[in-house]
């Protein structure tokens, strides 16, 4: 068994001729940096979106931002119009060849740097599958120099592979982009296990931060009561040990806004492309929002509590960790209201009769 604590293990070589010394407990890194890995296993959720313009947003406050694609499709790369073919380094070599991160570095916008991804990086879980503490390959790449940054934005591939694990050990902080649909609810659940499992057996300073609703559509009932299905899961948590014990749900939605999907093709962010947009409001209202918490994650809003914006502190518990999956209704749950019953030797009213409109087909509109 290899020992934790301030014991070392170095990593057989590999082809390549490369060694690597690897520590294998969690540790802070540059300790000034925060560290935040943006993630949810499902597609289409507004992941890289919200890395690369809630990154923008903050680098426009002044702070010095690095996002790193760890997806292999490198969208967060093109989101930024640079070509993944042709950077000098990126996240595959800073994993399999021992790259330091600051040569892979691009700068894309003032205070706003971003290491890319290609698609070789799909090829770095089998590679990196024989190596020892594999998981912690990323947090090691991050602790091998000073980063001349306040923030670090993962972007994690829409998968719960090794990829997102290394994100996940190197991270003291998830942030999860949620659509509020019905389905989504149960990814949730699936992630938030997955995070539980990191905390106990690998990274215990890890917790979820916060819960973006991107693509939100406010004229929706499903929208409402999926945001409230979340902010009931989590509320109920708020007395246990779980990592998600202090996790928001963020005031701003994210709207759906057709001028999010287009600057993507112009390589370039929503506060460029169109600066008077719906996204662009919406992101640089979470900006503002995020920065309202502290170094530490912890809210420095006052004391009105606004849809889960400042929780109050919960009660010290040793409550084992509730299920990690929102409640979801189960077959049969939802009936139709059925009369009461007549007393004893009442006849039963007669039903009304049936109106025009009930005989109509329903409605294709949601």
């Amino acid at each position: 068994m290899l020992g934790h604590g301030g014991t070392y293990c170095f990593f057989l070589r590999r082809r390549t001729g490369l060694g690597r010394a690897c520590r294998l407990r969690a540790r802070s890194y540059n300790g000034l940096v925060r560290t935040i890995a943006v993630t949810n296993q499902k597609g289409g959720v507004g992941k890289t979106t919200t890395v690369a313009n809630l990154g923008a947003a903050l680098a426009q406050h002044g702070l010095d931002v690095c996002l790193l694609d760890l997806d292999p499709q490198a969208h967060l790369t093109m989101h930024f119009g640079i070509d993944p073919s042709s950077a000098p380094a990126t996240m595959y070599e800073v994993l399999t060849a021992e790259v330091p991160l600051s040569r892979a570095a691009v700068l894309a916008e003032p205070h706003l740097t971003i290491v890319p991804s290609v698609i070789d990086l799909a090829a770095a879980e089998v590679e990196l599958a024989g190596v020892v503490g594999r998981e912690q390959v990323l947090a090691d790449a991050l602790a091998a120099e000073p980063l001349p940054y306040e923030l670090l934005l993962v972007d994690c591939p829409p998968s719960l592979g090794l990829l997102t694990l290394n994100a996940l050990a190197a991270a003291k902080e998830v942030l999860i982009p949620l659509q509020p649909h019905f389905l989504a609810l149960q990814g949730l659940g699936k992630l938030l296990e997955t995070v539980a499992l990191v905390q106990r057996r690998i990274n215990p300073a890890l917790r979820v931060f916060g819960i973006v609703l991107c693509l939100y559509e406010s004229g929706t009932r499903l929208a409402a009561e999926v945001a409230e299905d979340v902010r009931q899961f989590l509320a109920a948590a708020r007395a246990s040990e779980c990592p998600w014990s202090q996790t928001r749900i963020f005031t701003t939605r994210v709207r759906r806004n057709i001028k999010l999907a287009e600057c993507p093709s112009h390589g370039t962010t929503i506060f460029r492309y169109d600066p008077l947009s719906r996204g662009a409001e919406d992101y640089q209202a979470l900006a503002e929002e995020f920065l309202s918490t502290g170094a530490d994650g912890e809210l420095t809003c006052a004391a009105t509590e606004t849809d889960n914006a400042c929780p109050p502190e919960p009660a010290q518990s040793s409550e084992p960790c509730p299920p990690a999956e929102p409640a979801m209704p189960q077959e049969g749950t939802y009936r139709p209201c059925q009369p009461p019953a007549s007393p004893a030797g009442t006849p039963p009213e007669p039903s009304a009769p049936p109106r025009a409109e009930d005989s109509q087909p329903p409605s294709s509109k949601p």
